[in-house]
């Protein structure tokens, strides 16, 4: 597909997936919020609280009932689209970004997996995921809520290692949120609408609700809460290298995944007590503590851990050693970076994938490389998540190279 076109499709589908999302996920929000802010002391009869709100300019007063009105309206409002729209786009931008350049963003560049095979993998995973997550709900861990949700994030760790593995560290995070999303839109559409429809019908009919899939809508709906923080992070994480590109990047995603429960917990309960309000400070900290853990040591750029292509080692002549008297040539430096990074970081990039330089970013001068050193640095040596897929087969001897100029101050010869 031209670039130009295959930029705009990712563009439109993103856009939409933006929007779907911010519905959905501020349904769920909101909700949960008035749930927990129900005034239920003395309610009318028939229901089990209510609540008055300003927004907008207008007051509103909405109640909740026990069960059902004496009569169902006429117009009731269901909130499924939100969802489904959300998870559909998301599965097309995961085909246009990863699927449609395995080889670029999917796959490692030593993974020994052939794009075909590598999307074959992405594809089960999302499978097995919902119907492994399903059958445990169903089992008896599904009467242990709190047991169950600790397999769940064991097994959904695991997955993120396991991807890791052979996918790049964006490919790894993004699947592991597929996998998420997956779970999500599968218990709003497989256990919590056909809930709410048997409720409705029943009502209807005027027979007493079985309470079995209503107890199993609750406990689907409180999982797609606390899973919602952790898939919006990974949904936002190919932004940050420090995060997938780290050598444990499935451990700092666990981490992140923790946090992100912790502040979901406290939002959750903060209207019954405060007694959980020490799990701000503490992700928080988390926070803190993470961003000293992923540190690079600027001072310590060691090759021999590089992950690097089967043939890089043909190319690690290439780098000349760093010169003891005259200290490092930068014009041998930027000769490399545009062997390397050009193919794409161009104001006329030659790589068939991109109309344009990827976030802007054109390496055409020396100049433009000192500006842009500790950038470069972050991604090439201190991650080593570019080049993308190492598709120009960087040596760890050049990302050594590179590291020491950058050490060295950046600077230009005369």
């Amino acid at each position: 597909m031209d670039p130009h076109f295959h930029e705009w499709l990712n563009l439109a589908i993103r856009w939409v997936h933006m929007i779907t999302g911010i519905a959905w996920i501020g349904a769920s929000f909101y909700f949960v919020w008035l749930e927990n802010n129900l005034n239920r002391v003395n309610p009318r009869t028939g229901l089990s609280g209510d609540l008055w709100a300003i927004h907008g300019g207008g007051i509103y007063h909405l109640e909740k009932y026990k069960l059902a009105p004496p009569q169902m309206p006429e117009n009731l409002h269901w909130f499924k689209w939100e969802a489904y729209f959300t998870w559909i786009t998301g599965m097309l931008l995961l085909a246009v970004v990863f699927y449609m350049n395995a080889d670029l963003y999917l796959l490692r560049p030593d993974a020994g997996l052939t794009p075909v095979s590598g999307v074959a993998l992405g594809v089960a995973a999302l499978v097995a995921g919902w119907f492994i997550y399903d059958f445990l709900c169903d089992s008896a861990l599904g009467k242990q809520p709190a047991l169950l949700g600790g397999v769940i994030f064991v097994l959904l760790i695991a997955a993120a290692y396991g991807f890791s593995q052979v996918f790049s560290g964006r490919g790894a995070f993004i699947h592991v949120g597929a996998i998420i999303g997956t779970i999500m839109v599968g218990n709003v559409f497989r256990i919590i609408m056909p809930a709410q429809r048997a409720l409705v019908k029943a009502i209807e009919e005027g027979r007493e609700p079985d309470p079995v899939l209503p107890a199993k809508g609750l406990l689907r709906s409180r999982h797609n809460n606390y899973l919602t923080l952790p898939v919006l992070f990974i949904m936002i994480s190919n932004h940050f290298p420090s995060t997938y590109g780290h050598a444990f990047n499935w451990a700092v995603l666990a981490a992140l995944a923790v946090l992100s429960v912790l502040v979901r917990h406290y939002f959750n309960t903060r209207h019954d007590s405060n007694k959980f309000a020490w799990t701000l400070p503490v992700a928080a900290l988390g926070m803190v503590a993470l961003a000293f853990v992923t540190a690079p040591e600027r001072k310590a750029v060691n090759a021999a851990a590089a992950p690097v292509a089967t043939e890089a080692h043909a190319h690690a002549e290439q780098a000349a050693p760093v010169s003891s008297d005259d200290g490092i040539d930068s014009n041998q430096v930027f000769a490399m970076v545009q062997e390397r990074c050009s193919v794409c970081h161009s104001s006329n990039p030659t790589h068939s994938a991109f109309a344009t330089a990827p976030a802007g970013v054109m390496i055409d001068s020396p100049a433009q490389m000192q500006q842009l050193a500790a950038r470069i640095y972050a991604q090439t040596v201190a991650t080593q998540v570019m080049p993308l897929g190492n598709l120009t087969q960087m040596t760890p001897e050049e990302r050594q190279l590179l590291g020491q100029w950058v050490d060295a101050g950046a600077q230009l010869d005369p």
